[in-house]
Order: structure tokens, then C-alpha cells, then sequence
């Protein structure tokens, strides 16, 4: 498999909440003509079918379970999102929200659970040429990737940004409670003892605070076609 993966065009962005890493990670798949994998949307709709099935998410063994039973699909839509599917279930509305994204937070931190996780991430990868997202892409999941990014901003853009989301899709947010919750995560994303968030050491690091969607992703896209040669 490593071998496999070793040579596959994979492109792995990692960073914490709201530094814009899904936007332009599906906007670079989309102009490299690359498939896309989320995989933060794995760990939320692991967090949503815990709480459906009444299972706290603090317990590991049972989450690890259902893990590794996990029936996840993503569709690509003509808009260049996807759909994501669990049991045949279109899920992609209901794990976006603020209580699934703190649970996929906390079932994440789990290290049966990220164990359990890992050969699903890694035998997707290996189905295509992907762009890879997520928080330990380029340290844990596809350290051998040729290309590997991290994106990141100011707690306060990371905030405002998470803040106009949530009200462009008719939720209630409000702003210090957001930033708040953005500060948490990244504690406890940072200093989980499996697979702390932080840079690959040959990771590329951009800071998005002050850079248009569009910066990035023409910066993303100017290294990814130098060093794959596509």
C-alpha cells in the first residue's frame, strides 16, 4: 500500500478550522481535474451516526466499532462540491453543523477510532489522484505525499469566516462564541497525543488571514502543476 500511495499525484492540505482548507481544496481539485477527499466530512459523519445511535463520544471502543463499519460515499456535484453519503444517506447537510463539527472534534481525538480510520483514508487516496484535506494528511494519513500544504490564519479571520458560513446558511451564530469554540478545537487539536494538528516538516505553510480565496488557490495550483508535472 505505501508503495502504491508513494507514487500516486496526491496532494495533501492540512490545517486547522476555518484557515479556508476546504474551499480551496475543492477549487484546486477542481483546476488540476483531481478527485477530492474530505476528510474531516469522515470523522463528522462518524460524530452523526454516534449521536443518532445514542453512542456518547467519548467512548472509544464502541466508536472505533462503528468506524470500522463505517458505509461512507462521496458524489461529486456539477457545482465541483460533493454529497457525502452514509448507508446510502445523503448526509451533507446535517454533519456541517456547529454540534457535529465539536463532536467530530472530540471522537477524532480518539486513538482507536483515528486508528480504525486509517486504512479507509489511505485505500481512498489510493483510487485515484486526489486532493487530500484534513488535519494529519501530510504527517499521518499520506506522510509519502509528493505535495503537501498547510493552511492557516488568525483565530479572529478563522472566526469571522466560520461566523458569515453559519449565517449564510440561515443558522444562528454568534461571533465570540464562535471564535471561542475555534480557540478550543484547536487546543484540543493541537495536543491530542495521536496525530497532533501541526505542519509536515515539508509541508508548504500559507497563511490565508489577508489573501482572497483566489490567491490561494492560484498559489496551490502554481506549485502542485510545478512539482507533479500536470
Amino acid at each position: 500500500m505505501t508503495q502504491l500511495l508513494g507514487i500516486a499525484p496526491v496532494i495533501a492540505i492540512d490545517g486547522p478550522a476555518g484557515a479556508g482548507k476546504s474551499t480551496a481544496a475543492r477549487d484546486l481539485a477542481r483546476r488540476l481535474g483531481f478527485l477530492l477527499l474530505d476528510t474531516g466530512a469522515i470523522y463528522r459523519s462518524l460524530a452523526l451516526q454516534a449521536r443518532e445511535r445514542r453512542v456518547a463520544w467519548n467512548d472509544e471502543r464502541t466508536l472505533a466499532d462503528l468506524a470500522r463499519h463505517l458505509r461512507i460515499e462521496f458524489v461529486p456535484l456539477p457545482d465541483g462540491t460533493q454529497a457525502v453519503f452514509v448507508d446510502g444517506r445523503d448526509v451533507s447537510a446535517p454533519i456541517r453543523t456547529p454540534e457535529i463539527s465539536e463532536g467530530a472534534s472530540r471522537v477524532s481525538a480518539l486513538p482507536a477510532v483515528r486508528e480504525a480510520l486509517l486504512d479507509l483514508q489511505r485505500l481512498i487516496a489510493a483510487e485515484g489522484r486526489y486532493v487530500v484535506e484534513g488535519r494529519d494528511i501530510g504527517t499521518v494519513v499520506l506522510p509519502w505525499a509528493p505535495v503537501k500544504f498547510f493552511l492557516t490564519a488568525s483565530a479572529e479571520v478563522r472566526a469571522q469566516r466560520r461566523h458569515e458560513e453559519l449565517r449564510g446558511r440561515g443558522q444562528s451564530s454568534d461571533l465570540a462564541a464562535t471564535q471561542a469554540e475555534i480557540e478550543a478545537r484547536d487546543q484540543r487539536d493541537q495536543s491530542r497525543a495521536v496525530a497532533p494538528l501541526r505542519a509536515a516538516e515539508d509541508a508548504i505553510r500559507i497563511d490565508t488571514s489577508k489573501m482572497a480565496l483566489e490567491e490561494v488557490v492560484t498559489e496551490l495550483e502554481r506549485v502542485a502543476r510545478t512539482r507533479l508535472g500536470v
